[in-house]
């Protein structure tokens, strides 16, 4: 086909991810043209992802330019995508996943074992929040911080922060692997629906659709699929007090969830696992992330309420 216009935020780690997308494509003989788009979530950086309405802050301009035909092909983190669908758009492809994992970063300790009481930790994630608030209670002081990933280590370095909490895919698409000190990692914390992923969206109607399919990797597509029927049927946005982690292993797709309050006391937890063998189809990967959701929804009621930001 023509060359391909890829859509992509204006941040490094972004244009890593469509470069990345851009390198890939090339390689089956595909050129592309970068056409970068700025969104709410990256113009308006002094509050809170929560107070501005976690709901496709960093895609949903980008999905417009989709629409509107500006561009062909869309490359976002997975986990800042809605689940909810989109008239004329999908989800075309999804990459073989890097790391799911959280990355602890200090210049104090190793870990958070290791840091003093009443340090100072920064994450703009109200899911690592509730997970730092359930495990540890009262020991930090859990703060916001804003900014791309090249801002917040810098706010580290000035001693704005003891420690901030970043996802390990970012850190390592962008070298700063080498500051990592430790992991936050099953069975104490679960990472973001789709974390370490990236979202591959064209229109429904384009021929970009199957030129991006080229680039999914099936068992992570069949993963994120479980993970992203867990969050919409929790009705959970990117910044809810939610986790999730699926997984292909030995044919058997596995998806466990998690919900917390936004105080971090209650942590509801459920693993269930389900074939994932070649008759395998979407509508399979879907209905175990509903009835996970569906198990968590029954057993903390309205505790949780409303999930919803």
């Amino acid at each position: 086909m023509k060359k391909i216009r890829l859509g992509t935020r204006g941040s490094l780690l972004a244009r890593r991810q469509a470069d990345w997308t851009a390198a890939q494509l090339l390689a089956l003989g595909i050129e592309t043209e970068l056409i970068v788009i700025q969104t709410s979530g990256d113009t308006e950086q002094n509050r809170s992802i929560i107070n501005i309405g976690a709901q496709g802050v960093f895609t949903k301009e980008i999905q417009r330019a989709l629409l509107d035909g500006k561009i062909d092909l869309a490359v976002h983190s997975l986990k800042d995508l809605p689940t909810d669908p989109v008239d004329g758009l999908k989800l075309a492809a999804v990459p073989k996943r890097e790391s799911y994992k959280d990355a602890f970063i200090s210049l104090k300790a190793e870990t958070l074992d290791g840091l003093p009481k009443k340090s100072r930790i920064g994450t703009g994630s109200l899911r690592r929040k509730t997970q730092l608030l359930h495990k540890y209670a009262d020991r930090f002081l859990i703060d916001d911080i804003r900014g791309n990933v090249e801002t917040r280590l810098r706010k580290l370095e000035n001693g704005d922060y003891d420690a901030v909490i970043l996802a390990e895919a970012g850190l390592k698409r962008l070298g700063f692997g080498d500051q990592i000190r430790s992991f936050l990692e099953p069975p104490d914390f679960f990472p973001a629906v789709g974390q370490g992923a990236l979202g591959l969206e064209t229109r429904a109607d384009d021929a970009a659709a199957e030129t991006a399919a080229l680039l999914s990797d099936r068992d992570t597509f069949i993963a994120v699929s479980a993970e992203r029927a867990f969050l919409r049927t929790l009705q959970g946005g990117c910044s809810a007090p939610i986790a999730a982690l699926a997984a292909v292993k030995d044919g058997i797709l596995t998806l466990h969830g998690r919900v917390l309050t936004l105080d971090g006391k209650m942590c509801y937890d459920k693993t269930q696992p389900v074939s994932a063998d070649a008759e395998w189809t979407a509508e399979t990967s879907e209905t175990l992330g509903k009835t996970v959701a569906e198990f968590l929804l029954d057993r903390c009621g309205k505790t949780v309420s409303p999930i919803r930001d």
